[in-house]
Protein backbone atom coordinates (compact mmCIF):
# COMPACT_ATOMS: atom_id res chain seq x y z
CA UNK A 1 0.00 0.00 0.00
CA UNK A 2 1.25 3.46 -0.88
CA UNK A 3 1.85 5.79 2.07
CA UNK A 4 1.99 9.55 1.53
CA UNK A 5 5.07 11.48 2.56
CA UNK A 6 6.60 14.78 1.63
CA UNK A 7 9.67 14.38 -0.56
CA UNK A 8 12.46 16.79 0.22
CA UNK A 9 13.58 19.11 -2.55
CA UNK A 10 10.47 18.64 -4.64
CA UNK A 11 8.66 21.92 -4.04
CA UNK A 12 5.81 21.33 -6.49
CA UNK A 13 3.31 22.41 -3.84
CA UNK A 14 5.19 25.72 -3.57
CA UNK A 15 4.12 26.67 -7.07
CA UNK A 16 1.15 28.77 -5.96
CA UNK A 17 0.04 30.40 -9.21
CA UNK A 18 -3.58 31.31 -8.45
CA UNK A 19 -4.57 30.92 -12.12
CA UNK A 20 -3.90 27.18 -11.67
CA UNK A 21 -6.26 27.12 -8.67
CA UNK A 22 -9.38 29.13 -9.56
CA UNK A 23 -11.39 27.67 -6.68
CA UNK A 24 -9.16 28.92 -3.84
CA UNK A 25 -12.00 30.91 -2.31
CA UNK A 26 -14.01 27.69 -1.95
CA UNK A 27 -11.63 26.17 0.59
CA UNK A 28 -9.65 29.04 2.06
CA UNK A 29 -11.08 31.44 4.60
CA UNK A 30 -10.92 35.12 3.54
CA UNK A 31 -7.85 35.86 5.70
CA UNK A 32 -6.14 32.68 4.43
CA UNK A 33 -6.88 33.64 0.83
CA UNK A 34 -5.34 37.07 1.39
CA UNK A 35 -2.24 35.46 2.93
CA UNK A 36 -2.03 32.90 0.12
CA UNK A 37 -2.21 35.58 -2.56
CA UNK A 38 0.41 37.68 -0.74
CA UNK A 39 2.78 34.71 -0.87
CA UNK A 40 2.64 34.30 -4.66
CA UNK A 41 5.67 35.78 -6.39
CA UNK A 42 5.64 37.25 -9.88
CA UNK A 43 6.81 33.91 -11.28
CA UNK A 44 4.00 31.97 -9.56
CA UNK A 45 6.28 30.43 -6.93
CA UNK A 46 5.87 31.04 -3.20
CA UNK A 47 8.06 33.89 -2.03
CA UNK A 48 9.17 31.66 0.86
CA UNK A 49 10.43 28.88 -1.40
CA UNK A 50 14.19 28.86 -1.91
CA UNK A 51 14.50 27.75 -5.53
CA UNK A 52 18.23 27.04 -5.20
CA UNK A 53 18.08 24.91 -2.05
CA UNK A 54 14.61 23.72 -3.10
CA UNK A 55 13.09 24.06 0.35
CA UNK A 56 10.69 26.25 2.29
CA UNK A 57 12.32 29.01 4.32
CA UNK A 58 9.40 29.03 6.80
CA UNK A 59 8.59 25.31 6.91
CA UNK A 60 8.28 25.09 10.71
CA UNK A 61 5.99 28.14 10.69
CA UNK A 62 4.21 27.64 7.35
CA UNK A 63 0.53 28.56 7.11
CA UNK A 64 -2.22 26.07 7.84
CA UNK A 65 -3.06 25.65 4.15
CA UNK A 66 0.49 24.41 3.51
CA UNK A 67 0.13 21.52 5.96
CA UNK A 68 -0.93 18.00 5.02
CA UNK A 69 -2.75 17.11 8.22
CA UNK A 70 -6.09 15.37 8.68
CA UNK A 71 -7.68 18.29 10.57
CA UNK A 72 -6.60 20.81 7.92
CA UNK A 73 -7.72 18.67 4.99
CA UNK A 74 -10.96 17.90 6.77
CA UNK A 75 -11.69 21.61 7.19
CA UNK A 76 -10.57 22.64 3.71
CA UNK A 77 -11.75 19.76 1.55
CA UNK A 78 -14.13 17.71 3.70
CA UNK A 79 -11.71 14.78 3.69
CA UNK A 80 -12.17 12.16 6.40
CA UNK A 81 -8.97 11.10 8.23
CA UNK A 82 -9.04 7.65 6.61
CA UNK A 83 -9.12 9.30 3.14
CA UNK A 84 -6.18 11.63 3.76
CA UNK A 85 -3.43 9.31 2.54
CA UNK A 86 -4.95 8.58 -0.88
CA UNK A 87 -6.17 12.17 -1.32
CA UNK A 88 -2.72 13.60 -0.49
CA UNK A 89 -1.02 11.21 -2.92
CA UNK A 90 -3.44 12.22 -5.67
CA UNK A 91 -2.95 15.93 -4.93
CA UNK A 92 0.83 15.56 -5.08
CA UNK A 93 0.71 13.59 -8.31
CA UNK A 94 -1.47 16.25 -9.94
CA UNK A 95 0.71 19.10 -8.71
CA UNK A 96 4.01 17.43 -9.64
CA UNK A 97 2.63 16.61 -13.10
CA UNK A 98 1.48 20.20 -13.59
CA UNK A 99 4.74 21.75 -12.44
CA UNK A 100 7.40 19.28 -13.59
CA UNK A 101 5.68 16.67 -15.80
CA UNK A 102 4.50 13.12 -15.24
CA UNK A 103 7.87 11.59 -16.16
CA UNK A 104 9.98 14.08 -14.22
CA UNK A 105 12.64 13.14 -11.71
CA UNK A 106 10.40 14.70 -9.05
CA UNK A 107 7.58 12.29 -9.96
CA UNK A 108 9.92 9.32 -9.99
CA UNK A 109 11.26 10.30 -6.55
CA UNK A 110 7.75 10.89 -5.15
CA UNK A 111 6.29 7.63 -6.39
CA UNK A 112 9.31 5.71 -5.17
CA UNK A 113 9.09 7.35 -1.72
CA UNK A 114 5.38 6.63 -1.28
CA UNK A 115 5.66 3.08 -2.60
CA UNK A 116 4.06 3.31 -6.02
CA UNK A 117 5.70 1.04 -8.57
CA UNK A 118 6.57 2.77 -11.80
CA UNK A 119 6.13 1.54 -15.34
CA UNK A 120 8.87 3.59 -16.93
CA UNK A 121 9.66 3.74 -20.62
CA UNK A 122 12.60 1.48 -21.56
CA UNK A 123 14.99 4.45 -21.96
CA UNK A 124 14.50 5.56 -18.32
CA UNK A 125 14.64 1.98 -17.02
CA UNK A 126 17.98 1.46 -18.77
CA UNK A 127 19.33 4.61 -17.10
CA UNK A 128 18.94 3.12 -13.63
CA UNK A 129 15.49 4.38 -12.70
CA UNK A 130 13.13 1.74 -11.38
Amino acid sequence: MATWQCVKQCGACCHLDASDRPDLDEYLLPDELALYLSMVGSDGWCINYDRIERECRIYAHRPRFCRVESEVFGDMYGIEPEELNDFAIECCEQQITGVYGDLSLEMVRFESAVGISLDLPPKLSSQGFS
